[in-house]
């Protein structure tokens, strides 16, 4: 056995690398999730649907032309757990993996097709100081590796810094995040097949917000991705 592989099996031994969902310990070939979870989890299967859950959440409000999310998400469940240690203890290679897994979906999706620019959800600039880093931008990065689809940070942003949207009602998160966006036309580009990727969705109003203003650019479709989706 060669000296490096010795000492990186020494190393597994006492600090061995742990799931970031069960927190199981991983084995060969495993990274970050195991196999147990990577297949238990709670996916949606929305991409393989124009109509699905996820998309009625948009009826009547914006106009969209899909949306899918990776997994179900539940509170206390091992996707929130994802969730939490993506956006609270800065792990961007999760976010990235997560990114990945979407990435493999939805090649694989008769619906997101043509897609020309992945546009995470923005930050405020003064939650983007203090967090470091935007848990959006770290999964858009992930599908677009995967995909190939260009990445797109500059078009759409974030004017307003809100209070957080936890505990509030739908209704009161829609008023808190209606005028929170701006889109910088020229910045698109040609794109105008997006893919708007976020965290999670639970009402649905951050997205509805960023879709209703990428729709005022001509000719612009929207479809969306998101890593969870609340039932």
């Amino acid at each position: 056995m060669k000296p490096f592989s010795l000492l990186q099996d020494l190393f597994s031994l006492f600090f061995p690398s742990l799931c970031e969902s069960c927190q199981g310990i991983l084995v060969g070939g495993e990274a970050l999730l195991c196999t147990r979870c990577e297949h238990s989890l709670p996916r949606t299967g929305f991409h393989m649907h124009r109509e699905n859950p996820m998309t009625r959440i948009f009826w009547g409000r914006t106009g969209i032309e899909g949306a899918t999310a990776l997994y179900y998400y539940h509170k206390g469940g091992g996707v929130q757990s994802l969730v939490r240690r993506l956006k609270y203890n800065g792990r961007k290679d999760l976010g990235r993996h997560l990114g990945r897994l979407m990435g493999r979906e939805l090649l694989l999706s008769p619906v997101f097709r043509g897609l020309q620019a992945v546009i995470p959800v923005p930050l405020h600039e003064k939650r983007l100081q203090s967090r470091g880093f935007n848990q959006s931008e770290v999964f858009a990065e992930g599908i677009s590796g995967v995909t190939g689809i260009p990445l797109n940070t500059t078009a759409l942003l974030r004017t307003a810094a809100t209070p957080t949207q936890t505990r509030k009602s739908r209704f009161h998160r829609w008023e808190n995040v209606k005028e929170a966006f701006i889109v910088k036309k020229e910045m698109l580009g040609g794109a105008r097949s997006l893919l708007l990727v976020d965290d999670v969705l639970t009402t649905g109003s951050t997205l509805e917000a960023c879709v209703t203003r990428l729709l005022d650019v001509e000719d612009v479709r929207v479809w969306v991705a998101t890593i969870g989706f609340t039932p």
